[in-house]
């Protein structure tokens, strides 16, 4: 996995909370940055490829790994 800036642990949490936590820690991130997001939601899955294609951030890595979902996320 990538090198990232901030990491947010959404595990336990359900559509919407991780991509509404994911989309209030980018705020304080600078443009470039690389936030990493683990999940447990399935949903998250198509979730965060809708969020990146919405806010115009880079969604550069989704996978599943031992029954969590990562992320990576680079600011616009």
């Amino acid at each position: 996995m990538a090198d990232f800036d901030q990491e947010l642990d959404a595990s336990g949490l359900n559509c919407p909370l991780p991509i509404l936590r994911a989309k209030k820690t980018l705020s304080s991130m600078e443009s470039g940055q690389v936030l990493h997001i683990i999940a447990t939601d399935p949903g998250s899955v198509k979730d965060f490829d809708a969020f990146a294609k919405q806010t115009g951030n880079e969604l550069m890595e989704s996978r599943e790994e031992d029954g969590k979902f990562l992320f990576l996320i680079k600011k616009s």
